[in-house]
């Protein structure tokens, strides 16, 4: 469990972050891509990446000798250039401290190039620089407007929880299994951690590559940086790439399916269950399924709730292989 504990202070500075980080979405990317849970739907994603990384990413495997990271490429500029450069000026002393604590408990000594960036030689660093823009380019440039799409939804969903029920509320229902006790903020990890914020505030920031943990960067004199989990995470559309509708149902369920191939368009709950001839119970227990994994949007409209796909769903849908037949095709 992370406990978090906040001063009034803290309230009053909570950020959620406009745009996504580039380099920051890079590291969940690599953290997802280098567990080997959920197999069924990231397994083939972790193979093509792994399979079409370039030689010049190697150096970022180094960084992480034993499964954790330095802090210094903690890094959360809404821009990949701004991020580099943010990496390339962290300090001296930070970037040796943190070289030497995690490979403190790695199984082997530290390449020449880390021994080289540990003492801040100028060709290491341009090792690292060009290692991080070829993952960059190799992993998240493909599906880097979908990030930026999902960020936006994200985004506006924090920003209308707070403004209709206040901050406290919108901590509290960020996440599964997070609660607010008083001044506390709890999330749910497999390890136990107590931040004391002391005034510092938080930086709240989703990612669409991991489905784990949220993951913490405590830096002194920063806020908190919590990037948590949103959705299930983008390996599992592109990795439908090529499959059947028969796979995919296999993961949602048909009728899910079904569900996300008629939300093309806006339809009410009801309209849903005439369409897939189930009842409104079960059509609302599929919808909010989809919804909790960011795969539709719900909006309430008078007495009728409307559901609509997301721009993760529909893809998702694009990449089953085949086209959206159901989508466009009146209600039968």
């Amino acid at each position: 469990m992370i406990r978090i504990h906040f001063t009034a202070a803290d309230f009053a500075r909570v950020r959620f972050a406009s745009r996504p980080a580039p380099l920051q979405e890079l590291n969940a990317a690599f953290s997802k891509m280098c567990r080997p849970d959920d197999a069924l739907l990231f397994g083939r994603w972790r193979q093509r990446v792994l399979r079409s990384l370039p030689v010049s990413v190697v150096p970022l495997g180094d960084l992480v000798p034993a499964d954790e990271a330095p802090k210094f490429i903690d890094v959360f500029s809404d821009s990949l250039e701004e991020g580099l450069e943010t990496v390339r000026a962290s300090p001296p002393d930070l970037v040796r401290s943190e070289i030497e604590r995690v490979y403190a408990k790695g199984p082997s000594p530290a390449p020449l190039w880390i021994r080289d960036l540990h003492r801040g030689d100028a060709e290491a660093w341009h090792l690292l620089g060009r290692a991080q823009r070829a993952a960059f380019d190799t992993v998240l440039r493909p599906t880097w407007p979908l990030v930026q799409d999902l960020h936006q939804a994200e985004f506006t969903r924090h920003a209308l929880a707070v403004a209709e029920h206040g901050i406290g509320v919108a901590l509290a229902e960020l996440l599964p299994g997070a609660r607010l006790d008083e001044d506390v903020w709890e999330l749910e990890a497999p390890f136990e951690q107590d931040i004391k914020l002391r005034g510092r505030g938080v930086l709240l920031l989703p990612t669409f590559h991991w489905t784990g943990h949220p993951l913490l960067a405590d830096l002194p004199g920063h806020p908190l940086a919590v990037t948590y989990p949103a959705g299930p995470g983008i390996p599992l559309p592109l990795d439908g790439a090529g499959g059947t509708d028969d796979a995919l149902a296999g993961v949602l369920g048909r009728t899910r399916l079904d569900i996300l191939l008629v939300l093309a368009d806006e339809h009410t709950t009801s309209e849903l269950a005439r369409r897939l001839r189930v009842s409104n119970a079960t059509a609302s227990a599929h919808t909010a399924a989809l919804r909790g994994a960011g795969l539709i949007t719900t909006v309430r409209a008078g007495r009728a709730v409307l559901h609509r796909r997301t721009a993760l769903g529909s893809l998702l849908v694009r990449r089953r292989g085949g086209p959206d037949r159901r989508g466009s095709h009146p209600a039968p």
